[in-house]
């Protein structure tokens, strides 16, 4: 029986109304496994240069309860299997976002897959919803890694949950019991929980970049587009990243483009980066990182925590009832 009853909940047979963000990098099968093991909905990230094999591979390892995969469309325009391999593996959920998801939201209802959709405003939301998803992501912008960084959590959470007839996450700065807890009071049907995960121990982000995670304050991290110049990856310009900031973010900030006419530069980021260089790793984390105690601890031992939630709404309802009465 959930410890907290939402259509989250209801729908995925889950016992708190978390979804273990799709994070590139760092979320793969075995954390998926562990993630939905735990009562949560875990989420698989794709790469936008990932292989369809690849997904097959992780897919396979996810386990039998329901769980997400997350595909970045503009990678899905460039490789397409990664759709095919997708429907091939039949989770439970796929998060279409980072682009236009009407082209492929049919195919994924035909597979019986609920489709969500992460946005960052509420005309976004409105687009989403009318692209067909079942599901929208309301992320703001102080969550980590890819989106857009123009209305933060709580104020876009409540105009998207008055504006659509779809159930609603939240993402973005949510990382312990409190912050699940205040995103469900305000009508959420759950939480897209991502930076509270990256440093436990079934993430596959090695130990020095989770050392920098848990010594970064609530205030150390920064939204820009330099990183993704720096490294090619390709994301479209309108999708910028949160990461943890260091000197080399600091230094290009408001010279985006200088950096990408400079072939020099971008040659030492490469070097410095494979080396992991603290000064210019993107090491990708939201402002929840001032949260993070460091530990690499089992996602059960996270969603323990999490599932205080429930004691904290119990405590509020009591509250609001003794001032009422």
């Amino acid at each position: 029986m959930a410890l907290i009853n939402t259509w989250l909940t209801d729908r995925f047979d889950l016992d708190l109304p978390v979804v273990a963000a799709t994070m590139a990098g760092v979320s793969d099968g075995r954390f998926v496994a562990a993630a939905s093991s735990a009562g949560i909905l875990g989420g698989l990230g794709v790469s936008g240069a990932a292989t369809g094999d690849w997904i097959t591979e992780q897919a396979l390892a996810a386990g039998e309860r329901p769980y997400v995969i997350g595909l970045q469309l503009w990678g899905v325009a460039e490789h397409p299997d990664q759709l095919e391999a997708t429907l091939a593996a039949r989770p439970a959920m796929v998060s279409l976002s980072f682009g236009d998801p009407t082209p492929y939201v049919d195919r994924c209802h035909e597979a019986g897959i609920v489709v969500a959709c992460q946005v960052g405003t509420t005309a976004a939301a409105r687009a989403a919803v009318d692209a067909g998803v079942d599901v929208v992501v309301a992320r703001g912008g102080e969550g980590g890694g890819h989106g857009v960084d123009q209305v933060a959590t709580l104020p876009l959470l409540q105009s998207v949950l008055d504006v659509v007839d779809v159930p609603v996450l939240a993402a973005g700065g949510i990382a312990s019991a409190r912050g699940l807890a205040a995103v469900l009071a305000a009508g959420a049907a759950g939480a897209w929980i991502g930076t509270a995960f990256t440093t436990c121990a079934e993430s596959t982000l090695p130990d020095g970049v989770v050392a920098l995670l848990a010594n970064a304050a609530e205030d150390q991290t920064s939204h820009s587009h330099v990183l993704d110049i720096a490294q090619r990856t390709g994301w479209p310009a309108e999708f910028g990243g949160r990461a943890v900031t260091n000197a080399f973010v600091e230094h290009w900030t408001g010279r985006e483009d200088e950096l990408a006419a400079d072939t020099d530069e971008l040659a030492r980021f490469a070097a410095a980066r494979d080396d992991r260089d603290p000064e210019v790793l993107p090491v990708w984390a939201g402002q929840g990182a001032g949260l993070l105690d460091g530990q690499r601890r089992p996602i059960a031992d996270i969603v323990d925590d999490l599932a205080q939630a429930a004691d904290l709404l119990r405590a509020a309802g009591a509250s609001v009832r003794a001032e009422v009465g």
